[in-house]
């Protein structure tokens, strides 16, 4: 409703502008009402009457480096109504890029079997293959309701362009991400027989694994071995989808073929540390691949392994919803209030998740301007409505002195300090900082897992070690008899959360009471 009611405010705009003869300006009003319904009829309508009292109306959406989408789409229209849709097609495709969601393409010129005759079938599979890349697979449903009319425009042009195997290639590749699965194969067979290849073969593995038909896929994918055995990314999908259906020993024997032609190569080993991480448990997995992240900063595309495999694992990917710890205390010197500034900075960080210590780490850079003592200040009086307010602050003090050597740090003096008191939320966030410094600096490690081994020791026997214990399960290098140690801690049953009114505040359990 409040998209419709923009619209309706940006074109009462446009035709004010449009009567006193302001075309660029009637332009504007009606590039930001398609933007906000971008299939309504009125606003169609209008663009209309503009497009005729301006010569066609081109010039008033031209294309820049920053173009809105509401231009990019006016401007797609006016191509379609001058007899080039051809041409407005892909600016109706950068607009679905950006929002895939939106109705851009539900327009009658679009789904018109001249347009899949008339555009270039190289046009299009640039179109598709941009498509893809924007949405997941398989998309989500308001996605794959907005993308119907490309799919249309393929079928039209599959019609006119039957052998066309790079067309029949990328429209199984949109047809798979729509669901249509039948008809992804159907292409994808299509296309791999016209003219096979690596990439053909690809897309009909994909196709058959969307299916559900996995020894289909894993001959297409391993024919595409065959067309290209260098191509290492076929291997690392190849393990997945064995993986994916319980095939785990044959996954990483394919992981362990690919590291012997490269052991750096990003995508193997992403998918052989989440893999092996699958097969064992071993954090040492996730540290390594951490290394490798860190080490490798420029990899091949975005990988989300490291923060799959650390998604809901207490404290690797955000802390626990327990029953809290008592809430904890520092040293007098530091009972100051914080500054209006230091919780301002702490608001706009704190969250009860983060993708995995690393990037624990990297998010409280924002606390670095903030001196110790102010964050010292934060833990002494945390902000009743900051979720993690203890950790938050334990994690701006690792920003503190990055350049001194750890053994010597301030950081790591300040944390041990602080981790001198009880079993409460202080001392625990110390500890979890403690842990994030050892997972982001292999020069930490022996030292933290020391440091965790002790005091796991010392609170063994105490109420609320639980914690500890789970704490250790997320350090690197910890020794294999603390590990079985905290582990055996951590099978005990946690004493069961209240119902009711409670429940609330103790599953975001670092909230304050």
């Amino acid at each position: 409703m409040e998209a419709r009611r923009a619209a309706d405010r940006a074109l009462e705009q446009a035709r004010s502008a449009l009567l006193s003869g302001e075309l660029q300006h009637a332009a504007d009003h009606l590039a930001g009402a398609l933007a906000h319904a971008p299939t309504l009829p009125e606003t169609h309508e209008l663009l209309s009457r503009l497009a005729a009292r301006a010569d066609g109306g081109l010039e008033l959406f031209p294309l820049a480096q920053h173009s809105s989408v509401g231009r990019l789409v006016a401007r797609a229209h006016l191509l379609a109504a001058a007899g080039r849709p051809e041409d407005g097609l892909p600016l109706l495709a950068a607009a679905s890029g950006h929002s895939p969601a939106a109705d851009w393409a539900g327009v009658p010129w679009v789904g018109e079997p001249a347009l899949g005759v008339r555009i270039e079938p190289g046009v299009l599979v640039h179109v598709v293959m941009r498509l893809c890349t924007s949405v997941g697979d398989p998309a989500p449903a308001p996605v794959i309701t907005a993308l119907q009319p490309y799919l249309t425009v393929v079928r039209h042009a599959i019609a006119a362009h039957p052998e066309h195997a790079m067309l029949l290639g990328a429209g199984s590749a949109l047809a798979r991400r729509l669901g249509e699965t039948a008809l992804a194969v159907e292409w994808a067979a299509r296309g791999a027989r016209a003219r096979p290849t690596k990439l053909a073969e690809i897309w009909l593995g994909y196709a058959f694994r969307s299916a559900g038909r996995l020894p289909e896929a894993l001959a297409a994918l391993r024919r595409a071995v065959a067309h290209d055995p260098d191509d290492l990314s076929v291997y690392a999908d190849i393990a997945g989808t064995l993986a994916d259906h319980g095939r785990l020993d044959d996954a990483l024997a394919w992981v362990d073929r690919a590291l012997t032609r490269d052991p750096d190569y990003d995508c193997v080993v992403h998918t052989g540390a989440r893999l092996r991480f699958k097969s064992d448990g071993d954090i040492g997995h996730l540290v390594e691949l951490a290394d490798f992240i860190r080490d490798h900063p420029d990899e091949s595309h975005e990988h989300t392994d490291l923060a799959d495999c650390c998604r809901d694992i207490p404290w690797l990917g955000g802390a626990p919803a327990a029953a809290p710890l008592p809430r904890g205390s520092v040293p007098p010197a530091t009972a100051g209030d914080p500054s209006p500034d230091a919780v301002r900075r702490l608001r706009r960080v704190a969250t009860l998740s983060w993708g995995h210590p690393p990037a624990a780490y990297d998010a409280a850079v924002h606390l670095m301007l903030l001196q110790p003592l102010d964050l010292l200040s934060l833990l002494a009086h945390p902000p009743a409505d900051v979720a993690a307010a203890e950790i938050w602050a334990c994690l701006g003090l690792l920003h503190h002195g990055v350049d001194e050597p750890w053994l010597e740090s301030t950081r790591r003096r300040l944390l041990l300090d602080l981790l001198a008191g009880g079993l409460d939320r202080v001392t625990e966030a110390a500890l979890f900082a403690l842990i994030v410094s050892a997972w982001i600096d292999p020069a930490a490690r022996d030292d933290v897992a020391e440091v965790v081994t002790g005091r796991l020791a010392e609170v063994a026997s105490r109420p609320g070690a639980r914690s500890v214990a789970e704490l250790a399960l997320a350090t690197p290098g910890l020794g294999p008899e603390t590990r079985a140690a905290a582990l055996a801690m951590t099978r005990i049953p946690a004493i069961p959360r209240q119902r009711g009114r409670t429940r609330t505040r103790l599953l975001l359990r670092w909230r304050r009471d």
